[in-house]
């Protein structure tokens, strides 16, 4: 997204751009846990900032801009699940290359990399809310409190269900001793 959209002040729009730059990785990350498809997440991603830009023209003040559009860029995913199913059915999820943690990855040996592929291969068989709060908390490193707070949940909700999403996944990785966990 390089384009701002209709003109504003130019702080504004200065201020609209360094939100994209410092965000959209996130907001692209949530959309992409939800679909594993990298398209879909982009298209989420562009709207929830499109709407943001909109909800500014109209004088709103927005206190939290990455909170606000982690929470729209959630309802959009399943706005969009909605409307997906409806057009397409139901789709086999994709591997979930391309979702990083905040920090860069030293090289790793084959040996991880194997690891990984296994585990990326797991991911996918567990449902979408597993899959969305287990990528919140481990790939995007976020606290149990944010995680709250982007999916409208109580933190002690947030944290039963991150218990029961490791437990699922745990026990997928051990029936096929990824990682040595058997």
């Amino acid at each position: 997204m390089s384009a701002i959209p209709s003109p504003g002040p130019p702080n504004r729009a200065q201020e609209f751009e360094a939100l994209y730059q410092h965000h959209s990785r996130e907001v692209w990350s949530l959309a992409y846990a939800r679909w594993m498809n990298a398209d879909t997440a982009l298209d989420i991603t562009q709207e929830a900032f499109l709407r943001l830009w909109r909800e500014w023209e109209k004088g709103e003040r927005i206190l939290n801009p990455r909170a606000w559009l982690l929470r729209v860029a959630r309802n959009l995913a399943e706005d969009f699940a909605k409307s997906s199913f409806r057009r397409n059915g139901t789709h086999p999820p994709q591997t979930m290359n391309g979702v990083q943690a905040h920090e860069p990855q030293p090289l790793e040996t084959l040996e991880r990399e194997e690891t990984f592929a296994h585990l990326r291969k797991e991911m996918e068989q567990l449902a979408p809310a597993d899959r969305e709060i287990l990528t919140l908390r481990y790939a995007l490193d976020y606290t149990t409190g944010e995680i709250a707070d982007i999916i409208g949940k109580e933190e002690s909700a947030v944290h039963m269900r991150l218990s029961r999403a490791r437990q699922r996944l745990a026990n997928r990785l051990r029936a096929t001793d990824v990682g040595g966990l058997s």
